[in-house]
Formats: structure tokens, sequence, C-alpha cells
């Protein structure tokens, strides 16, 4: 059985940074591609970025570019979100995901999720 864990989230101010960190385990695991979502309290799951396991290739969503990046280790099986410039409107639970193309809908496991919560 895949599992996905995550680690990193907490509570900073608006303008620092955290990382995010995505450990997948189990047996045979290998997706096309790794994500993170995001789900604020009170609003439906939201994309913000996915990396493919092969080619690195990255997409985001627009309300993180430039502030977030993710990248994976493929020999660790690992996937990190680097948020910098936080701010009120990032916080939410932060969930990690694997699937063929996550930032289409296509996801076959999640995470438990990590709470990041940006004071003002």
């Amino acid at each position: 059985q895949v599992q996905l864990v995550e680690s990193g989230g907490g509570l900073v101010q608006a303008g620092e940074s955290l990382r995010l960190s995505c450990a997948a385990s189990g047996r045979t695991f290998r997706s096309n591609a790794m994500a993170w979502f995001r789900q604020a309290p009170g609003k439906e799951r939201e994309f913000v970025a996915t990396v493919r396991w092969s080619s690195g290739s990255t997409y985001y969503a627009d309300s993180v570019k430039g502030r977030f990046t993710i990248s994976r280790d493929n020999a660790e099986n690992t996937v990190f979100l680097q948020m910098n410039n936080l701010r009120p409107g990032d916080t939410a639970v932060y969930y990690c995901a694997a699937g063929a193309a996550p930032e289409r809908g296509y996801v076959t496991v999640w995470g438990q999720g990590t709470l990041v919560t940006v004071s003002s």
C-alpha cells in the first residue's frame, strides 16, 4: 500500500518561509507526478504545484508563481514545496498527492495533510 507522509507545516508570520516535505513509501511506488494541493477553511481544495518524476517539469497555480518552488528527490521518493514570502491567504492544510496528472485531477493517492498558518 502506497503512503504519502507530509511534514514541515507550522505557524509563521507574513513574509517568512516554510519548506514542506512529502515522503512516498510502499510497494512498487511510482506515479507519473507528485503535487501539492491546499484547502483553506471554508473553501474547496485547490491545486498548488506539480512536478513530474522523470523530467522534473513543473507547473504552478498563478497564485503561488514566483513564491513557491516544487522539487523532487527521485532517490528518496520525496517531494518538497519551498514557500517564500508567505501571505495570510496561504493559510491552509497542505496535501501531498500522487497521480498521472494531478493538475488535471488525476490523483490516486493523498497524504493526510499538514497545516500551514500565516499570521499578519
